[in-house]
């Protein structure tokens, strides 16, 4: 069976931030892991893609957002062009207006923290 595939949008290189422990904590419970940082070439040994778009897969069965609001509904389109089973808009990166645009695009927003649902919590990274 294959791993499951998490894209982390806002992924970091500061292992402070939680776009940095998401990857970590996703790695860590056996995800295939895309972290997404146009500024950075690898986070955490993977190999970090400018967008979305530039992820080598067709479906990802997850989208973990870790960006403001405001950039983060810039990309909903490149999201739903991944087909995810889940799209997650973690602590700070939700808001009323991205929530309803990602629902009139038919995806399902979860808002919570993709660190805990993987059975970790952000203090343990």
């Amino acid at each position: 069976m294959s791993k499951p595939t998490v894209a982390v949008l806002g992924a970091s290189t500061d292992r402070n931030k939680y776009g940095n422990k998401s990857v970590r904590a996703h790695l860590q419970q056996g995800y295939d892991v895309y972290p997404i940082n146009p500024k950075a070439e690898t986070i955490e040994g993977l190999t970090t893609y400018a967008s979305l778009n530039d992820v080598p897969v067709e479906h990802l069965n997850r989208v973990s957002v870790y960006l403001p609001p405001h950039i983060g509904i810039t990309l909903l389109e490149e999201i739903k062009a991944k087909n995810p089973d889940e799209v997650w808009f973690n602590p700070g990166s939700e808001g009323e207006e991205i929530l309803e645009q990602a629902r009139d695009l038919g995806l399902e927003p979860i808002v919570a923290c993709s660190i805990v649902d993987v059975g970790m919590t952000p203090g343990e990274l």
